[in-house]
C-alpha cells in the first residue's frame, strides 16, 4: 500500500489518530544487521504507519539497502520505504534498483538528489544519470506510472547547500528552495518528510509556507531524538541544523553523562512532537538511527503507544507486500516459524481469501537453507540453552519441557522469542505432557468468545469477539502415537492426524478435509478465519519440521558427539502429530493424555 493512501485513511477516519514511522539506516557488518531485524521487529510491533531504509551515499549501500528493503516488507511485514539517490546512478541502476523492489511488493520511495560519494565536497551527475531529486521523481512517474507512492525531502531551514556560514539561508535561497519543492509535487511526490530541525517553530512556519504557495500534501516533520552529545553536535553539523541556545544550554552541563542526555532527548523530543500535534499535525516521522528506546519512549510519552498493548489485525503479521495484502487465511502450522511460510510461498499465483480451501496454492516452495539459518543472536542462545550432553531421551523431554514453562528463551522450532501469551495460558499442562514424551511445538488454548482486544489472545481490533479451538502439534514415539489414538476413540470430538518421517500416515480425517481453528467475528464483517488444519500443508510442513531435529538441532554438536546421534534416531523414528479439540466449548484437550 502506498504511504499517502495509509496518511489519507487514517485523515479520514476523523478520530484524531496520530500516524508514526521510522527511519533506519544499513549497519556495516553482517552482525549488525541481524541486531536491526531483532530491534526492528519489537519497534514494528507497535504498528506504524511505514518504515523507511536509507541508501547509502554514492550508493555505497545500495545491494545491502535492497536486500533490507525486500526483507522489511516481506518477512517483518512493516510497509517500506525505501530511499533512491541519484549520486553515481546512471538511470540503469536506478531503473534495476526500482524493478526489484516492485518485483518485492514494494510500493514507496523517497527520492532525493542524494549526498556527494565520500572525499566529495560537492554533488556531480554522472553520466547517465539525473542530477537532481525533480529528475528522479519525473523518470519514476514516467517510467513507472502511479505504481510508486513518492516521497520527497523538505528543508525547513532551506537545503544545507544553501544554507551561509551565519547557520541562515538568505530569503532568496529559502524561497527558491521552497518554488522547488512544489516542482517535485507538481512532478508527482505524494509526501513531504523534513530534514531533522530542533527549532519547532521554524517548522511550523515552513509549512505555513509550503501552503502558502500551493502545496497541499501531506508535510511529516522528521524527529530526530538526542541519543548522545557528540553524535548530536556531528549529525546537525553535517546537516547545517540550527540549535536552539536553550538546548545548547541544557546540554552542555550534562555532556559527558550519556543516560542524562538521552533523558533530555527523550524529553525534548516529546516536547516538539506535543507542539506540533497540537497545531494539527497528526503524522511523525523519527530518525531512529537504528536505536530502540529513544523514539519508542517519545512515543509512549505522547500515548500513542503502550508497551502493554501490543495490537494484531491477525493471529499473524498481517503481509505488507503489495501482491498479498488481502491473504487472510494460513495454515497453523507454521505459527512459529511465519518467515519461514513466507519465504515457502512467495511464489505464490495467488493467496487465499476468505476460505483456505477455495484458493489454496499447493505449490510450496522447496526447503532452503533458510529455513535452518538463525540470526547469529539467536543463534548463540540456542547454543547455551539446547547444545547440552543428551543421555537419553528424557533429557530431550526435560528440554521440550522447560521450553514451555518459559525456562528457556529460545527453540530450535521457532522463530520467535520465548513463549507468546497465549501459551502461558496452558504452559503447566504442557510442560506435563512432554515429561510424558509428547514434545510440543505449537499449541494454543480453546478460547469461546473472547474480547478481540484481550491481551493474550485477542486480534483484528477492538469490538469484535475471538474464537478458537485447543489444538497441540507435537513428536512422539510410535508407541505413545498407538496408545493416543487408542484414547482418542474415547474423545469424539478430538481430530488427529500424524505422520513420520518416510510419509507414514495415521488419521481420523480425511486427507481433503480443512478444519478451521480460529475465527472472529467482528462489526460489519464476514466471520475471519486466519488459521487452519489442512492435511495437504501439513504433509508439506512436516519435512521442514523432521529436517529441524537435525539441521537445527542435530548439527550444532560436533559429527561424532553421541547427542547428535541420539537426536538423529529420535528425527527417524518419531511421529509428527496434529491434533485439534473441536468442542472448544466444553472440551478438554489435556485429558486424552491421563494415563498415557
Amino acid at each position: 500500500m502506498k504511504v499517502i493512501e495509509k496518511i489519507q485513511e487514517a485523515t479520514a477516519a476523523n478520530d484524531n489518530r496520530v500516524v508514526f514511522s521510522f527511519e533506519f539506516f544499513p549497519p556495516k557488518t553482517e552482525d549488525g544487521v541481524d541486531n536491526l531485524f531483532e530491534r526492528m521487529e519489537r519497534m514494528v510491533a507497535h504498528n506504524p504507519t511505514f518504515c523507511d531504509i536509507t541508501w547509502g551515499a554514492g550508493g555505497s549501500t545500495a545491494d545491502l539497502t535492497l536486500e533490507i528493503a525486500n526483507r522489511m516488507q516481506n518477512m517483518v511485514c512493516v510497509e517500506t520505504m525505501m530511499h533512491l539517490t541519484c549520486t553515481n546512478m546512471p538511470v540503469e541502476k536506478i531503473d534495476h534498483a526500482l524493478s526489484t523492489i516492485k518485483s518485492n511488493g514494494i510500493q514507496n520511495v523517497l527520492a532525493l538528489r542524494g549526498d556527494p560519494p565520500h572525499g566529495q565536497d560537492k554533488f556531480v551527475q554522472v553520466e547517465g544519470g539525473f542530477a537532481c531529486a525533480l529528475d528522479l521523481v519525473k523518470h519514476i512517474r514516467s517510467a513507472y506510472g502511479d505504481y510508486f507512492g513518492i516521497t520527497v525531502a523538505g528543508y525547513p531551514e532551506g537545503h544545507p547547500d544553501v544554507i551561509q556560514q551565519d547557520g541562515l539561508a538568505s530569503p532568496e535561497s529559502y524561497q527558491s528552495d521552497l518554488a522547488y519543492l512544489k516542482r517535485k509535487v507538481d512532478a508527482g511526490a505524494d509526501v513531504i518528510v523534513t530534514q531533522l530541525f530542533y527549532d519547532t517553530d521554524i517548522f511550523l512556519k515552513f509549512v505555513n509556507d509550503c501552503r502558502q504557495i500551493g502545496i497541499t500534501c501531506p508535510i511529516v516533520p522528521g524527529i530526530m531524538p538526542i541519543n548522545n552529545y557528540k553524535g548530536f553536535l556531528r549529525m546537525t553539523g553535517f546537516c547545517k541544523t540550527k540549535i536552539p541556545p536553550e538546548i545548547m544550554a541544557a546540554l552542555d552541563p550534562i555532556k559527558d553523562n550519556e543516560e542524562a542526555v538521552r533523558a533530555y532527548g527523550i524529553h525534548l523530543g516529546t516536547e516538539m512532537c506535543k507542539k506540533i500535534m497540537a497545531s494539527g499535525i497528526r503524522t511523525l516521522h523519527l530518525y531512529t538511527l537504528n536505536m530502540e528506546k529513544s523514539a519508542l519512549a517519545i512515543l509512549m510519552n505522547l500515548g500513542l503507544i503502550e508497551e502493554s498493548k501490543i495490537s494484531r489485525s491477525l493471529p499473524w503479521r498481517r503481509p505488507a507486500n503489495v501482491f498479498r495484502v488481502k491473504e487472510d487465511v494460513r495454515p497453523i502450522f507454521w505459527a512459529n516459524r511465519p518467515k519461514s511460510y513466507i519465504s515457502r510461498t512467495v511464489g505464490w499465483d495467488q493467496y487465499p481469501h476468505g476460505r483456505w480451501g477455495d484458493s489454496r496454492n499447493a505449490s510450496y516452495g522447496a526447503l532452503s537453507d533458510y529455513q535452518f539459518m538463525r540470526p547469529r543472536s539467536r543463534n548463540k542462545k540456542l547454543h547455551e540453552e539446547w547444545v547440552v550432553p543428551l543421555n537419553n531421551v528424557e533429557d530431550i523431554y526435560e528440554k521440550f519441557m522447560k521450553f514451555c514453562l518459559g525456562k528457556l528463551k529460545s527453540s530450535p522450532w521457532s522463530e520467535l522469542d520465548g513463549l507468546q501469551p497465549e501459551t502461558k495460558i496452558i504452559n503447566e499442562l504442557l510442560g506435563n505432557i512432554n515429561l510424558k514424551g509428547f514434545l510440543t511445538i505449537n499449541s494454543q488454548p480453546a478460547v469461546n468468545g473472547v474480547q478481540s482486544d484481550s491481551p493474550s489472545v485477542g486480534w483484528g481490533g477492538p469490538g469484535g469477539y475471538v474464537y478458537q479451538k485447543a489444538y497441540l502439534e507435537f513428536f512422539c514415539s510410535p508407541e505413545r502415537l498407538n496408545a493416543l489414538v487408542e484414547k482418542c476413540k474415547l474423545f469424539p470430538y478430538l481430530t488427529y492426524m500424524a505422520v513420520n518421517k518416510e510419509g507414514s500416515w495415521i488419521s481420523n480425517v480425511n486427507k481433503t478435509d480443512v478444519n478451521a481453528v480460529t475465527w472472529g467475528v467482528f462489526p460489519a464483517k464476514e466471520i475471519v478465519q486466519p488459521t487452519v488444519v489442512d492435511p495437504a500443508s501439513f504433509l508439506v510442513w512436516k519435512d521442514e519440521a523432521f529436517e529441524i531435529w537435525s539441521r537445527g538441532w542435530a548439527k550444532l554438536y560436533p559429527e561424532t558427539d553421541p547427542s547428535r546421534k541420539l537426536l538423529e534416531e529420535v528425527e527417524s523414528s518419531y511421529y509428527l502429530v496434529s491434533l485439534v479439540d473441536n468442542d472448544y466449548i466444553n472440551g478438554d484437550l489435556f485429558a486424552v493424555f491421563k494415563d498415557i
